[in-house]
């Protein structure tokens, strides 16, 4: 059991290594899916905003004509109590107290909407500038993905070329060693044959009786005869 557990989390490390390789490959285009996301929900968070603007617009109209209707059935009641018609009096004051009723509800809401617009600005203007510096630190980092990339290109290329010069070198000097070891036979040769050439020459005279022959009775007998006429003149 503990190795089926060894081996199930062995397996759960390779899939998160294998995800991580994945992320890491894929690292530049979900950053600029994850930036083009946060600029779709910036998009519809303006939408929204302009929504509750325009709601807030019509609550704040509705709010002013209440207020001018309060004002209106006011004066209506006032001038009522002047004639001394409280009856009529009594009842312009209850359309007022609806009114007023109305009033605070529309003050409300539009006090709500008021707040809403204040929070979603603020936190849309929050949401621009983050954008903003991820979209300058996006642009740095692909410039770096891709200066890296060259000087990663360059230095594979610099690589190859060095180890194809150093191939190139060690068969010039193959080159060079068979080449010495040729002419080192060649010079020998030649010397072989100018030894021969000499022996034939030497030869070829001692048999004209140019060169007298070496070794031979003839030449030992002639030599002792000269001695000895050379001892008799002496006597």
């Amino acid at each position: 059991m503990a190795v089926w557990n060894k081996l199930v989390t062995a397996l759960r490390g390779a899939a998160h290594e294998a995800g991580e390789s994945v992320t890491d490959s894929q690292a530049l285009r979900i950053l600029d899916q994850e930036i083009r996301d946060a600029d779709n929900d910036l998009n519809k968070s303006k939408e929204a905003l302009a929504e509750i603007m325009a709601k807030q617009k019509l609550a704040a109209s509705r709010l002013q004509i209440t207020h001018q209707k309060i004002g209106e059935y006011e004066g209506y009641a006032l001038r009522a109590l002047e004639t001394n018609d409280e009856a009529l009096a009594l009842e312009v004051a209850g359309k007022v107290a609806v009114l007023e009723s109305q009033r605070d509800e529309e003050e409300s809401q539009s006090t709500a909407y008021t707040q809403s617009v204040e929070e979603l600005r603020s936190a849309i203007n929050t949401a621009q500038n983050n954008i903003k510096r991820l979209k300058q630190q996006a642009d740095t980092v692909k410039a770096t993905e891709s200066v890296q990339r060259a000087q990663a290109t360059v230095a594979g290329r610099y690589t190859g070329s060095q180890s194809r010069v150093q191939n190139a070198l060690d068969s010039l000097d193959r080159i060079k060693q068979k080449q010495a070891e040729r002419g080192a036979r060649l010079q020998s040769a030649a010397e072989l044959a100018r030894e021969g050439s000499e022996d034939a020459l030497e030869a070829k005279l001692r048999a004209a009786g140019i060169t007298p022959q070496q070794g031979s009775a003839q030449t030992v007998l002639e030599r002792l005869k000269a001695k000895q006429a050379a001892g008799s003149k002496a006597v």
